[in-house]
């Protein structure tokens, strides 16, 4: 079993920048993909971003160039750094770690932009 605990959010105007972070309660070392998903009121989950073990990342179009990835196995953590917000940007941010065998999911984060 694995906890995910996600830190760094918050309300922030427009054109602002904030940082989160998922630490995993255990080593993180053989979860192939690590992703950041969001989901804003009445709409569906989404994938923002994700990382792979060895590094390739991949991001939702509307968030190319504003948004990175990063991951750091010796301190079992994932983050995403995001630049330039949008008020479109306000949601709940999850984590989400997988392997082969096993998914996990953190809490959420609320992210609100205000315009």
């Amino acid at each position: 079993q694995v906890q995910l605990v996600e830190s760094g959010g918050g309300l922030v105007q427009a054109g602002g920048s904030l940082r989160l972070s998922c630490a995993a309660s255990r080593s993180i070392f053989g979860f192939n993909v690590m992703s950041w998903y969001r989901q804003a009121p009445g709409k569906q989950r989404e994938l923002v971003a994700d990382i792979t073990s060895g590094g390739k990342t991949n991001y939702t179009d509307s968030v190319k160039g504003r948004f990175t990835i990063s991951r750091d196995n010796a301190k079992n953590t994932v983050y995403l750094q995001m630049n330039s917000l949008k008020p479109e940007d306000t949601a709940v941010y999850y984590c989400n770690i997988r392997s082969i065998l096993n998914e996990y999911w953190g809490q959420g984060t609320q992210v609100t932009v205000s315009s």
